[in-house]
């Protein structure tokens, strides 16, 4: 009899799994199907001559028939072992190889057990407890002086290697999945990549709308459904803009791209305060535009060169930074705006 888990690659031999412990059975040949009546001495030489195989078997060798002559019911035996042996070892193959790919899916129904419990922020290695087993992050072991809050115990001296581990192994979609990201990510990384998702979703800059979407699709939105309330634009062209403190707020598309500019104005003391802004996510990824504003008159010029700011909505808190300064005298004379992506602009 041969063992599979000899002839297919086993640990030791000894049959002990369920693999190994199936037999071949013998398939009769042509004449054993005629000598049905044979003597028990013959029954008993091929009995030898099966344990003979099994025995080669186990020592790792395959039998090779000396003569040169037809396939006998012997080798005809032998095809049904490696045949059968290379099934049982492709069906071990792809069972390893799943269990290996496959993945255990946990659900969290608080996800603050991966924050930590003093400054909120998400864990990273290395992560410390006291006696009690209350953790800290490294940061905050510093912070309140080794001296745990929750119960005063020393805190920093222990590694808890437990949650490290499961902070390394945790893994969260993305907030923004719904507006398209595919993005899976660490837990202690969420933070930082949502700042700059190019899927963070932005708002229409039109009053009294509340679409929310990805930037791209808020273009789409502005294009079809405010095409009266925007002014077009083309890339490094100038446009004619006034400057009216009583209109806030204009709104510029570009004709082929379709990314919506707006320009804001904020009453000072004297000044006006000027932002341009895209309606764009923070990701480095869309790039940044450029900004030339001009006025000329007889008895004065202002000439003004600065980088366009990406935001995700439009606000009404007076700009902290990003802005141009331009004298309440001089908003009744004739402004030229160009906005593109040449570098030649900044």
């Amino acid at each position: 009899m041969a063992r599979f888990s000899i002839c297919g690659g086993g640990d030791d031999g000894e049959g002990s799994s369920s693999q190994g412990s199936r037999k071949r059975q013998r398939l009769p040949s042509i004449e054993e199907e005629s000598d049905a009546g044979s003597s028990g001495e013959e029954n008993d030489e091929e009995t030898r001559e099966a344990e003979e195989e099994d025995n080669n078997c186990r020592g790792g060798r395959r039998m090779v028939s000396d003569d040169g002559g037809g396939s006998t019911s012997d080798d005809s035996d032998r095809e049904v072992v490696i045949e059968e042996t290379r099934f049982v070892n492709s069906v071990n193959s792809e069972s390893s190889s799943s269990n290996k790919d496959s993945s255990l899916f946990v659900t969290l129904l608080d996800s603050d057990v991966l924050d930590c419990p003093i400054c909120c922020e998400p864990l990273k290695t290395p992560i410390f407890q006291c006696d009690n087993g209350h953790l800290a992050c490294s940061v905050c072991c510093t912070k309140v002086r080794n001296r745990c809050p929750c119960c005063t115990l020393p805190i920093g001296y222990i590694r808890c290697r437990a949650m490290e581990k499961v902070i390394e192994t945790s893994r969260v979609s993305c907030t923004n999945a719904k507006y398209g990201c595919k993005q899976n990510m660490l837990y202690g990384n969420r933070f930082h990549h949502e700042k700059l998702c190019v899927f963070t979703p932005c708002s229409c800059p039109i009053h009294n709308c509340n679409y929310t979407g990805y930037y791209k699709d808020v273009n789409n939105h502005v294009r079809l459904k405010h095409k009266d309330d925007v002014i077009p634009f083309v890339w490094d062209a100038s446009v004619r803009i006034s400057l009216d403190i009583d209109q806030k707020t204009t709104v510029f598309q570009e004709e082929k791209s379709g990314e919506v500019i707006v320009v804001q104005l904020f009453q000072g003391l004297h000044v006006v305060y000027v932002t341009v802004s895209c309606i764009r996510p923070l990701s480095p990824v869309v790039g940044t535009l450029s900004c030339y504003l001009v006025n000329v008159t007889v008895d004065s010029s202002l000439k003004q060169v600065f980088k366009v700011k990406n935001i995700q909505k439009v606000g009404n808190e007076h700009p902290k930074d990003g802005f141009m300064v331009i004298p309440s005298y001089m908003l009744s004379g004739e402004f030229r705006i160009s906005i593109g992506r040449s570098r030649f602009l900044l």
